[in-house]
């Protein structure tokens, strides 16, 4: 399995390479936005560090092509933009995460090794409740139509895409179904140090998982936090 590295800059490429690569990643490279939306598509590829000021093709269009193709591949952004509202531009567009330039390698690193981390053991495989079912292995979230195992359910179903942010909230919501789970303790959960609670972040995934999901699904407790409902 390989981080690839999507960075026009030689001397960016070189310092991420053999960083990674001391700390026993393999590792690809392409200096361009089209080689790299592509090479974004090898199967070995399990995480990809992209710099958005590519000279061909724009970061942000790289990464609308690896969102369509590989909704769950993680995605870290690379950038000399420091605003918030650049920041969660970016995210709402799908990145998983967000580093600004010039940056420590030892906070890129640990961004990189907690969006790979994954538990050794799920405790459960497939979740459901509330007519969702997500499966953690295959990573695929099915909207029932009409509530799974109710008198008039009769299989219609759709298969839903999911960015890897927006998964995991959803599977977060899905392991406590009915349970009002606050901001700072999804932000905690699926966000890790990365944000602090003054960020909206939490906000904006919940929106897009409620556009994708159906928004009568993810209940919003005012004052409180947010709860699926089962």
């Amino acid at each position: 399995m390989a981080v690839l590295v999507v960075e026009d800059e030689a001397g960016i490429t070189a310092f991420l390479r053999r960083g990674l690569e001391s700390a026993g990643f393999a590792v690809l490279s392409e200096c361009g936005g089209r080689a790299g939306a592509l090479a974004a598509l090898r199967e070995d590829v399990e995480l990809v560090v992209l710099d958005l000021g590519l000279p061909d093709l724009p970061g942000e269009q790289v990464l609308a092509r690896i969102r369509a193709a590989r909704p769950s591949l993680p995605v870290i952004v690379l950038t000399a933009k420091d605003a918030v509202a650049d920041r969660v531009a970016n995210l709402e567009a799908g990145a998983d995460d967000y580093v600004v330039k010039p940056f420590s390698f030892t906070e890129l690193l640990a961004r990189v090794r907690a969006r790979l981390r994954q538990p050794a053991q799920p405790s459960s495989v497939v979740l459901s409740a509330g007519g969702l079912t997500l499966d953690v292995r295959t990573r695929r979230v099915r909207v029932h139509e009409v509530p799974e195992g109710s008198e008039d359910d009769d299989g219609r179903s759709r298969e839903v895409a999911l960015s890897s942010r927006e998964f995991a909230l959803l599977e977060t919501l899905l392991r406590h179904p009915g349970q009002v789970l606050s901001q700072v303790q999804l932000l905690d959960r699926v966000w890790g140090y990365d944000f602090d609670g003054a960020s909206n972040v939490v906000e904006t995934c919940v929106r897009h998982v409620r556009r994708k999901v159906g928004a009568e699904r993810i209940e919003t407790v005012r004052g409180a936090g947010y709860r699926l409902v089962a």
